[in-house]
């Protein structure tokens, strides 16, 4: 069976990916099962170049082939803040609640239609003897005056979707997997992965 090692420390994100590849037949395991405990440093510029940095890094030292994602929000207004710092935005450490008070504070007179957003995931994969491809995904929306939905984490409470006039975390799991970011670059890392090795 194919061992797939998800290179986050994140549980949001490995509930996600976990849901995201759970009808493939592919054993999913994380650091902490491998008992790896090693502390990437993402010194990347972009979304690209710190998802190849976490995935490169923990390849080699599981040798496994390991999916690593970089992602954030981008808004327009405030030229594309917080972007590759989103999880790093109201400083090490801060809570999610924090880091989406730091956004509303930069956007309290903007109006909503000015607020246009966009998420943005990279999947890199990595494998063992080398090499590292990347799998793409985005989805637009708008960042909301107050959160809403507890069916997420990050900023997914302030990420207003108007085709479904929720946000993406008033979302169920389905319906937020077919529409995010993470979901479509997942998406895209699968049907590779299934190509390359099968079900």
């Amino acid at each position: 069976m194919l061992q797939l090692l998800l290179a986050t420390t994140n549980q949001g994100k490995v509930r996600e990916l976990g849901s995201l590849f759970s009808d493939a037949s592919w054993e999913l395991t994380t650091p902490a099962r491998q008992g790896i405990k090693i502390k990437v440093q993402e010194t990347g510029t972009t979304f690209e170049g710190n998802a190849t940095i976490k995935a490169v890094a923990y390849a080699k030292a599981s040798n496994l082939i390991t999916i690593a994602d970089d992602s954030g929000l981008e808004v327009e207004a405030l030229n594309g803040e917080p972007g590759v710092l989103s999880a790093r935005y109201a400083g090490e450490g801060a809570s999610d609640k924090a880091k989406v008070e730091l956004l509303l504070s930069k956007l309290i007179v903007v109006p909503l239609e000015e607020r246009k957003a966009r998420f943005r995931c990279v999947i890199a994969i990595a494998f063992p003897e080398g090499g590292v491809v990347l799998c793409k995904g985005e989805c637009p929306g708008l960042i909301a005056f107050e959160p809403k939905g507890t069916n997420g984490f990050g900023y997914d409470p302030v990420f207003y979707l108007p085709e479904f006039s929720r946000t993406m975390a008033e979302l169920g799991d389905e319906e937020k997997n077919r529409v995010s970011h993470r979901g479509k670059a997942a998406g895209r890392a699968r049907k590779l992965l299934l190509s390359l090795f099968g079900n």
